[in-house]
């Protein structure tokens, strides 16, 4: 069976403000993370992570990186990119770079941590 390759994007949990949520941490969202990716690797998913700093051009240029002499099959981005208005400018400009750097791949979004594996699982099926 060929590999089934993910690249995870999303907010490094270092630059969240995470003031609006009272708990939530960076070193929770991080364990939150490791162990959606344990999920992936356990189901049978190779994944490559990219998380972003919350400068627009860095981001860019972190997911150019990211895709350069890369074939994935699905790319997940994260809900803390894509739900936050104060990223709303990144995640803009990240989704340009996904389609034109890989325009055949699958994109899929996860609700949380939590939901990766059931979000990448949707983004394999046909």
């Amino acid at each position: 069976m060929s590999s089934r390759r993910v690249l995870q994007i999303g907010m490094d949990p270092d630059v969240i403000d995470f003031s609006p949520w009272p708990g939530q941490s960076a070193e929770a969202v991080r364990a939150r993370l490791d162990r959606a990716q344990a999920d992936l690797r356990d189901a049978g998913f190779e994944i490559t992570t990219c998380l972003l700093p919350d400068d627009a051009t860095s981001a860019e240029a972190a997911v150019t990186n990211a895709l350069s002499g890369e074939r994935f099959d699905v790319i997940e981005v994260g809900a803390g990119l894509r739900t936050s208005n104060e990223y709303t400018l990144i995640f803009e400009r990240v989704i340009n770079v996904v389609v034109t750097h890989h325009p055949t791949a699958r994109l899929c979004f996860n609700d949380s941590p939590e939901t990766t594996l059931d979000a990448v699982r949707r983004g394999f099926a046909e």
